[in-house]
Parts: structure tokens; sequence; C-alpha cells
């Protein structure tokens, strides 16, 4: 591996990643990718993760996950903060072009068009 890497989940599965979060990536080989969460070493089937050289900057949309439980049952989508991995409640208009992050207080454009997860 040479430079840092950063992944995030590309597949709509339950583990230990949040869905629309980058992640450091401390190693990649084989069938199985190595990042920092929490600043513990986690282990993903390679497969599941978008793999990229640095992590976009802007919120990322993401579909309510089948079966959530830990979130409030009227966020039927969320956003990710890009910085912190906030995630917060979306505005009903596509038209909000940004937020800003509470917990960190980053100010980022919301990525609309990605189609994160989109089925």
């Amino acid at each position: 591996m040479t430079g840092i890497q950063w992944a995030r989940l590309q597949a709509d599965v339950d583990c230990a990643l949040r869905r629309g979060a980058w992640y450091r990536v401390r190693a990649v080989g084989g069938l199985e990718a190595t990042v920092e969460v929490g600043r513990h070493p986690q282990s993903v089937p390679s497969f599941l993760l978008q793999i990229v050289t640095a992590p976009p900057r802007r919120w990322t949309v993401v579909p309510r996950p089948a079966g959530a439980v830990r979130m409030p049952r009227e966020w039927k989508r969320y956003a990710v903060c890009p910085s912190c991995h906030e995630r917060v409640a979306l505005p009903a208009r596509t038209s909000t072009r940004s937020l800003t992050c509470d917990r960190c207080r980053g100010a980022f454009e919301i990525d609309w068009g990605e189609g994160y997860l989109a089925t």
C-alpha cells in the first residue's frame, strides 16, 4: 500500500462500520482489509469496501437501513459528516446545498447526486 487510503461500505450490510462514513485503511490484502474504527483495527471483507486515496469532502446521503433501531423512525434518509462521521437528519428539500455539523462545526456541501447504496 502506498500513501494513505480511505474506505467506506459499498454494500448495505451489518458490520462494525457505519454506512456513509470513511475510515482510514491500515492494510489491504487478499480478501480482507483492515480499517481503523475508533482507533482500533477492524477486519472487513475487501469486496464490501470502496477504497480511495482521498475521502470526499461532502456529506453522504444514506438511505435508512432495513431494521435500523438506533435512529428516529421519521428518518427515511440521513447525512453523514465527512469529517467526524456524525449522522444528522436531512432537510426535506433537495435544494439545500450545504450543512454545518453540530459536532465538529465543519461546513460541507451535501452530495445529493451520489446515489450511495441506492437500490
